[in-house]
């Protein structure tokens, strides 16, 4: 099969800017998936690579060779899409045949069609037309379609977006084994970081049309590169704080809400910081009715459940909100409350850039 290769590509329409210098490489066998906020160029991109548009500079390349000018039935790509495309006219079977049958694929098509059609458990359906399958049912039957041709490269464009939570989840579990029973290159679009965390070897976080870091998942999650990444990744959000940490004999304090609070060890940090951001997520905090020195006083606003977590809503003296993931069973006896957090628990950006400071301790993905 083919690497994909992305190297200095840039699009714009008029003067609005979807894509700027992206370079990024998939591997054989490898699923890459771009995560980013709605509008930061991710459909753009996958249509650079399917041929829908031409970027306006740079180069795509599939196992070393450009494939931009050529048209989208030459490139061997699969492309599966958010909304699904099914002709609405055909079969469940016709749709999943009809890429074999346009490229005139010989007698064997619906042995083919059979095959994948059991390994995605839509048999029963092949006979319906679009209109009467479920959105479920619709997103494995353009997925079979993407990947009958046994594609060098596969693009799927939020493929699960439209899927009721139950068939997400099972597909989230199911997805990796079968993209990777072939060979192809695979980039994997989506708005949902547990997704890309759930499905990819590697996360491109694409961020108003530049690709900010590429890592994989636990990466990521554990060392940020910007303040607008932390953010994205965790359910609650990561907390922030502005402080101007200072060294003091090898250890690192910050000011917030008018407590001090260890960071890190100097060692591990620029001596002259300025002003920066703190980042706790909020799985890091620890709650208790117990005062100590570097413990925050805050008072306890709301309490939500939220998944397999309460989330507390504490204010600080100063009137600085931070969020707490707690356990469902974990019990706050008062509403008056200290929060206290590791050293290695927290993250420094760069107040004015928002790019990462340091070398934080690797910490793994909740």
């Amino acid at each position: 099969m083919a690497r994909l290769e992305l190297s200095s590509v840039g699009k714009a329409f008029g003067a609005v800017s979807c894509a700027a210098d992206l370079s990024l490489a998939v591997e054989p066998g490898e699923i890459v998936a771009v995560f980013g906020p709605s509008g930061s160029g991710k459909t753009v991109l996958l249509r650079m690579i399917a041929g829908m548009f031409e970027p306006d500079e740079g180069d795509i390349l599939v196992g070393g060779h450009s494939i931009v000018g050529a048209p989208p039935e030459r490139r061997g790509i699969g492309m599966a899409f958010q909304n699904f495309a099914l002709f609405p006219h055909m079969t469940a079977r016709a749709n999943i045949a009809s890429g074999l049958r346009a490229r005139g694929a010989g007698a064997d098509v619906s042995a083919k069609v059979q095959s994948i059609s059991h390994l995605l458990k839509i048999e029963h359906v092949l006979d319906h037309s679009p209109r009467e399958l479920s959105n479920g049912q619709k997103q494995r039957t353009a997925l079979a379609r993407a990947l009958i041709g046994n594609p060098e490269v596969l693009l799927l464009d939020d493929p699960l977006r439209n899927v009721d939570a139950k068939l997400r989840y099972e597909m989230r579990l199911e997805l990796p084994t079968l993209l990777r029973r072939g060979s192809a290159s695979v980039l994997y679009v989506t708005q949902d970081y547990r997704e890309a965390m759930a499905i990819a070897d590697r996360i491109a976080v694409l961020i108003e049309g530049r690709l900010v870091q590429v890592a994989r998942p636990e990466e990521i999650y554990a060392r940020p590169a910007t303040v607008a990444v932390a953010r994205l990744f965790g359910d609650p959000s990561i907390n922030l704080a502005e402080v101007v940490p200072v060294a003091e004999r090898g250890v690192l304090f910050a000011d917030i809400s008018g407590t001090r609070v260890r960071l890190d060890t100097a060692d591990h940090q620029p001596m002259d910081l300025g002003a920066c951001w703190v980042g706790v997520r909020p799985d890091d905090l620890v709650i208790s009715q117990v005062a100590s020195g570097d413990a925050i006083p805050a008072r306890v606003v709301a309490v939500t459940p939220m998944h397999e977590n309460a989330v507390l809503l504490l204010r600080f003296t100063d009137g600085t909100e931070w969020l707490a993931a707690l356990p469902p069973s974990a019990t706050v006896a008062d509403d008056d409350v200290f929060v206290r957090f590791a050293p290695e628990a927290s993250l420094l950006f760069d107040r004015a850039t928002g790019v990462r400071i340091g070398l934080p301790h690797r910490r793994q993905a909740a």
